[in-house]
């Protein structure tokens, strides 16, 4: 519906196309729908695919500082095998699963300034062409909506998301990026940590919670950074006691913390690992690192609870518009995603 365009390698006269996505938020492992609408030019041309790829603006580190990149993390055929005669118009309606950990891009209704977009492309008579490139909108499963909330009921703050380029060692993650949230700290946790990032990496069984503190440095120590990781299941979200659950959460990630200091003065820099698995009652551990650290977005919230709107930077559709171009000739940061 938005960035409609003449294909240009197929010259003046070419088909259009244009993806209209069904309206709303969809979610991670959920559904997404709509019609790809094709308008014939000059002469017919021969369909053979209609392609969609999910694309994400994404945060890298390199020897020389950091970057923004986009990643295809997923890509369906959802058409082809048509001759489009000159001047037709053409709907091809469509219905794809999204990858389970696809990034939440809002919250309660409010943009988190992570940049999502669904990209169609046309393959016509052998020649391919990208085609159109729509806002993707994903809201929070039950599960991470409850996680999060329970924050916002303790005291906690969001600060900012992103989406970093790289893999959290020791986890199940499958795409070759992550997303994390960060929060600032409750009142009563000020004192040990500067700040809290969350990272959901959900499956169709459950998900895993990875929690990492950046520890506040003494007038004689420095801060390090603590990695806890606890799992979950899609199952009873509404009888659990979240906000009980989480706070003991945060409690073993600063008492890990605090134990660390204490036991390594050296600390370099890996964090300290504990995993804990909620979903079944089990009790397991395991070292996992975070790799591929990028810097904050540029979207700040308040600190009045997780519900609060974005109150600087650009909302995600103005972001969009702004990095449409950069989604559309950045080819050479997609083939480096693998």
């Amino acid at each position: 519906m938005v960035f409609k365009r003449l294909l240009g390698s197929l010259g003046v006269g070419g088909p259009t196309v244009d993806t209209v996505l069904v309206p709303g938020p969809t979610a991670p492992g959920g559904t997404l729908s709509g019609q790809v609408h094709l308008k014939g030019g000059s002469g017919d041309f021969d369909i053979e695919h209609i392609t969609m790829e999910l694309v994400a603006r994404v945060e890298a580190e390199h020897e020389d500082g950091e970057d923004h990149g986009v990643v295809v993390f997923d890509q369906f055929v959802v058409g082809g095998g048509f001759r489009l005669v000159q001047g037709a118009e053409h709907s091809v309606p469509f219905t794809v699963t999204l990858p389970w950990e696809t990034p939440v891009t809002e919250l309660y209704g409010q943009g988190l300034g992570i940049v999502l977009g669904v990209r169609t492309e046309l393959s016509v008579a052998g020649a391919k062409d990208k085609g159109d490139l729509d806002q993707l909108t994903v809201g929070p499963l039950p599960v991470q909506e409850a996680i999060l909330e329970a924050f916002g009921q303790l005291g906690f703050g969001f600060k900012s998301a992103d989406l970093e380029y790289g893999r959290i060692g020791g986890t199940g993650q499958q795409l070759p990026f992550y997303q994390e949230l960060e929060l600032t700290p409750a009142p009563q946790y000020a004192h040990a940590v500067n700040e809290i990032e969350v990272t959901f990496l959900a499956t169709p069984g459950g998900m895993e919670v990875v929690l990492e503190a950046d520890k506040r440095g003494g007038p004689f120590s420095g801060g390090h950074d603590a990695v806890t990781r606890f799992t979950v299941s899609h199952d009873g979200v509404h009888h659990q006691d979240w906000n009980t659950l989480v706070d003991g959460w945060v409690r073993q990630l600063v008492e890990h913390t605090s134990s660390y200091a204490d036991h390594a003065p050296y600390d370099s820099g890996h964090g300290h690992n504990h995993g804990h698995d909620y979903s079944h009652g089990e009790h397991h551990s395991g070292s996992h690192e975070r790799s591929g650290p990028g810097m904050g977005t540029v979207v700040a919230a308040g600190a009045a609870g997780l519900a609060v709107g974005v109150v600087g930077g650009m909302v995600a559709a103005e972001v969009v518009d702004e990095v449409g171009d950069f989604f559309e000739g950045d080819d050479e940061d997609e083939g480096g995603e693998d």
